[in-house]
């Protein structure tokens, strides 16, 4: 502990002097600890890493102080028995090999793939972002697993007599509040809005889209129970707007861009496995 007191406090002193005897723009090697030289070089490095502002001098100084401090204590420290070497230099390894392959892949996909690019993939993948959609309404009678047949009967009973007052030229949406079960559309009669082929299950998906505007579906059975459904609007095919798709265009290109560049790095590697 003595001797780590005197390596810290010899280096302060040295800073001192370096300040009041020299130009610290003039000086290359700033300090130098258990044999190791401190550069200007190295320190710059430092506070450009940690976008430090630099032209106080005073400032600069104290950020001095304290980077040669723990430059001496971890000289120091590298020396003791506390610690697992081998364990510390793979995690120093390990966050080394990360920090060069992120910070490589940072920089070079940084201007890779422009606004531009982005337009073209979309306006030449138009099919890609091309949905068929449909306006549905639908009134639902849950059921679920744990239900008896006679009480799964009850329920479709329920369902068919919901049908019956929608074929007998009862309002659907009326009808919807009343006997729905899906308390969320029921308050909107029933109403769905615009609902992408596939997006609810296959039986529901196969029904809609294969009725026309105005149908009423005989009730059929899901997961989530028994459906009547009613086709407002559709089927159609909607194009998603650029807006909405440009960010994950943009992400697919850079992935794209990624993967092809590390195939080519990959390439320069002489891997010899023994």
């Amino acid at each position: 502990m003595r001797y780590l007191v005197t390596v810290l406090l010899v280096s302060i002193l040295f800073v001192f002097v370096l300040f009041s005897c020299f130009d610290g723009d003039k000086t290359p090697n700033l300090a130098t600890i258990n044999g190791k030289s401190i550069t200007r070089a190295q320190f710059d490095a430092y506070l450009k890493f940690k976008r430090l502002p630099t032209k106080d001098k005073k400032y600069r100084q104290r950020l001095l102080e304290q980077y040669i401090e723990r430059e001496a204590l971890a000289s120091v420290v590298e020396n003791e028995d506390l610690l697992d070497k081998k364990l510390i230099h793979a995690e120093l390894n390990e966050f080394r090999k990360e920090m060069l392959i992120s910070r490589y892949f940072e920089k070079y996909l940084k201007d890779k793939v422009t606004d531009q690019a982005v337009r073209n993939y979309y306006n030449t993948h138009a099919s890609d972002y091309e949905e068929r959609k449909a306006h549905v309404a639908h009134i639902l009678i849950r059921t679920n697993k744990k239900m008896s047949e006679p009480e799964r009967m009850a329920k479709l009973t329920t369902a068919q007599d919901a049908y019956s007052k929608v074929r007998s030229g009862k309002d659907f949406g009326e009808i919807a509040k009343d006997y729905s079960e899906d308390t969320v559309s029921a308050k909107k009669g029933g109403d769905l809005g615009w609902m992408k082929e596939g997006s609810i299950g296959p039986l529901f998906s196969e029904t809609i889209f294969d009725m026309k505007p105005g149908n009423v579906s005989e009730p059929f059975e899901t997961t989530f129970g028994f459906h009547v459904v009613k086709l407002i609007e559709g089927p159609k095919i909607v194009k998603r707007p650029f807006d909405g798709v440009k960010g994950d265009i943009r992400y697919q290109l850079r992935n794209k861009a990624k993967k092809a560049e590390m195939e080519r790095l990959m390439s320069k590697a002489r891997i010899e496995r023994n």
